[in-house]
């Protein structure tokens, strides 16, 4: 099969999604397919060229022009059928994109008559409101634009929220996957489309069995060692869990692995409490090792996360979760402490009890059914049999 990628950033820059597409596509190689992925081209530089990405004429969108966006229009129709002339004939689009990535890519598949299996990454309701005081006037923008750019794609769409966003975006679709049964659920239950397949988001099997093979001998008599990573955002909740912390003066190691706007408030939490360690940014190989070395990784965001990345790859290392997240909580299927509910005084005794645990060697012990699941070879093979599905549809 040819498969093409369409996503909002070009899968060199930094983000989530854009790892998980690189890693998509490395596999999807691996299994004899070839993948193109479409995406706006990178201002900063992205090293060598690579034949598998077609980008797209973009202006750069953040100061440090990381990133970049392409406008969905005839013109950008235009440079993406030139393009695909000389390129072998398209089976399949996969749209990974929530903004513009996604209207150029269902303007695309539906010019072309390509079928379209659909990603959905982002709950652009919460993700609006976590960046601007505005969300409701951003979204009701973002409902225009996607009505202009998808005009006689699917059935019409109205409404201003960030369901009817999606919504919109989902029209045209042969398919439509997400990254938890959570997610799922919910797209499901705002009618975003009919029956919503999941397929996690994986993790590198050779780099799994490399982080598990280096193993981690932690010397016999320490403190409990807890790891917290991600972006320093409000909706991550690093500050209530660093205020956890402090209110519960738990005898342990704290480890902040990430950096974002909230890293100065942070550490003036974390002088109240002598254990609290910044790391910064780690390689993500690093990244892993520390939490295979870790005996309890912290998970504080609730609601946001579509997936929630860092419990599974705890879960597929071997190392338990403090579980703020129900939904997440309920993905994992065990190896975890579940935080009660979303206040402070709650993770500050959850702290307290997994500490207890680990230092009377009573920690939970992940599901290996999760770890063995969440391999990137058992994602792709997933996903290649909803594409496979979708072409016998045809």
């Amino acid at each position: 099969m040819h498969i093409v990628f369409f996503g909002d950033q070009h899968l060199e820059s930094l983000g989530g999604a854009q790892v998980s597409m690189r890693l998509q596509r490395r596999f999807l190689e691996r299994a004899g397919h070839t993948v193109t992925a479409v995406a706006p081209r990178m201002h900063a530089g992205c090293g060598q060229a690579d034949p598998g990405y077609l980008d797209l004429p973009s202006i750069p969108i953040t100061v440090d022009r990381e990133y970049s966006m392409s406008w969905p229009g005839r013109r950008t129709d235009r440079h993406l059928d030139r393009a695909f002339a000389s390129r072998p004939p398209v089976d399949l689009v996969h749209v990974q994109a929530d903004f513009w990535g996604a209207f150029i890519g269902h303007r695309f598949a539906d010019r072309h008559g390509i079928p379209v299996v659909h990603t959905m990454h982002n709950r652009v309701d919460v993700g609006m409101a976590a960046v601007t005081p505005l969300h409701r006037q951003a979204l009701a923008v973002l409902n225009i634009w996607r009505r202009q750019s998808m005009r006689g794609i699917g059935q019409p769409v109205e409404g201003s929220d960030g369901w009817a966003f999606l919504r919109g975006i989902a029209q045209g679709s042969s398919a439509v996957t997400a990254p938890s049964g959570h997610f799922a659920r919910r797209l499901e239950q705002h009618d975003v489309f009919g029956d919503v397949d999941v397929v996690w988001n994986g993790i590198d099997d050779d780099l799994l069995a490399a982080v598990r093979d280096a193993g981690t001998s932690p010397p016999p008599a320490r403190r409990p060692r807890f790891v917290w990573l991600g972006r320093m955002s409000p909706e991550k909740r690093l500050l209530p869990f660093l205020e956890a912390v402090v209110e519960s003066e738990v005898d342990a190691d704290i480890e902040i692995i990430g950096g974002g706007g909230q890293l100065r408030a942070a550490e003036r939490i974390a002088r109240a409490h002598a254990g609290i360690r910044f790391a910064g940014r780690l390689p993500y190989a690093e990244t892993l090792s520390r939490i295979a070395a870790a005996d309890a990784v912290v998970q504080t965001s609730i609601g946001f996360e579509t997936q929630g990345m860092t419990p599974f790859e705890a879960a597929a290392l071997g190392t338990p979760t403090i579980v703020s997240d129900p939904d997440i909580a309920a993905e994992l299927r065990g190896g975890l402490w579940a935080v009660p509910d979303g206040s402070v005084r709650a993770l500050a005794a959850t702290l307290k009890q997994a500490a207890s645990d680990i230092s009377a060697g009573n920690a939970p012990v992940p599901d290996p059914d999760v770890a063995e699941a969440f391999r990137q070879s058992s994602r792709t093979a997933a996903m290649i049999g909803i594409y496979e599905r979708v072409l016998r549809a045809g």
